[in-house]
């Protein structure tokens, strides 16, 4: 299912288990290769499926918003030429932060962490053995994808949202985004706003059109660096740590890292870590809690799927339609 980004941490275990591969057919051995090249299924080579898979589609593709998210972030939320991590997505910001640890300056981090993106992307590439070959006349089919395969979040938010349960104005808790209020769906973006002005001050200062493009920039931003923490990355190491430290077999393992991931991904828009703090950012409720849990899984199964392209590109493309009608429907349900 996830062969294809921990296939190098997979190779590193070859030689204990190198003994029993000998022993393979050159049958099994072929279908090995094929299987770990691929996503959750074998698309015919070259076609519209297999091609759009490919992480160095989700290098073009991507590209384009994450130059969109940097600078809408910078134009739009001037505090952050005092605070340089506030405004961004939390996932963006652990990046930044685990950078910064390893020895990058803080300004370089502004840079270093959208490349660092498409250099695991490109290290992906180079570890699927997938063609390089890249269309351009797939792109806009691929965002088309994208919002269509958002539609089935969006009416699940639909029917789970009750007027007699509504969302809680999230500005009020410490540490909260100013990007989540009362609405008619639930986003999947997780901001990084403590100290920043309130929702009240950015509609006095640019109105509810400045609103709504800092919710876009936001859902760009969450629906690229949350998919790569969450799903790309966590999904990862826990099939590694099942499979190889807990030694469970592989479906178990699958179904393990699919649930926790999703769990914990529904959980961080709720309660974020910053700085070292815990900052409560809405109150919890457990529809919002399960929905962004099915929306977890809903998302892994793509990415099983589709690749990291299609599924960040849904991601972005539900929020950004969730901020729109939201917008058009609650603009002033604050």
């Amino acid at each position: 299912m996830f062969d294809y980004c921990i296939l190098p941490l997979l190779e590193v275990n070859s030689a204990k288990i190198g003994k029993s591969r000998k022993h393979k057919s050159a049958k099994g051995m072929k279908d090995k290769d094929k299987y770990s090249t691929s996503q959750l299924f074998n698309f015919a080579r070259d076609s519209y499926f297999e091609r759009t898979s490919r992480p160095i589609y989700a290098v073009v593709f991507l590209l384009p918003f994450i130059v969109f998210y940097e600078l809408g972030t910078i134009f739009i939320s001037t505090n952050l030429l005092r605070h340089y991590w506030q405004g961004r997505v939390v996932a963006f910001v652990w990046l930044q932060n685990f950078l910064e640890y390893v020895g990058f300056g803080t300004k370089l981090t502004w840079a270093a962490t959208p490349l660092a993106v498409v250099v695991i992307l490109i290290a992906l590439q180079l570890a699927s053995r997938k063609r390089w070959r890249f269309w351009v006349r797939d792109i806009w089919p691929m965002a088309f994808e994208c919002i269509l395969l958002a539609v089935p979040l969006i009416v699940l938010g639909l029917f789970l949202n009750s007027p007699a349960n509504p969302q809680v104005d999230a500005s009020q808790f410490a540490g909260s985004s100013t990007h989540t209020r009362v609405g008619l769906l639930a986003t999947c973006s997780s901001v990084a706003n403590e100290g920043l002005p309130t929702a009240e001050d950015e509609t006095s200062n640019g109105g509810p059109a400045i609103k709504l493009l800092a919710d876009i920039v936001t859902s760009i931003g969450a629906g690229i660096y949350e998919e790569l923490v969450f799903r790309l990355i966590l999904i990862c190491i826990l099939m590694v740590l099942f499979q190889n430290v807990f030694r469970f077999n592989r479906r178990n393992s699958i179904i393990l890292s699919v649930l926790l991931s999703a769990a914990l991904f529904s959980a961080h828009h709720h309660i974020v870590f910053l700085s070292g703090q815990l900052y409560r950012r809405a109150s919890f409720d457990w529809t919002e809690f399960g929905f962004r849990t099915i929306a977890g899984v809903y998302f892994a199964v793509l990415f099983a799927i589709r690749g990291f392209g299609i599924t960040a590109g849904t991601h972005a493309f539900y929020d950004i339609i969730v901020a729109i009608i939201n917008a058009a429907f609650f603009g002033n349900a604050n």
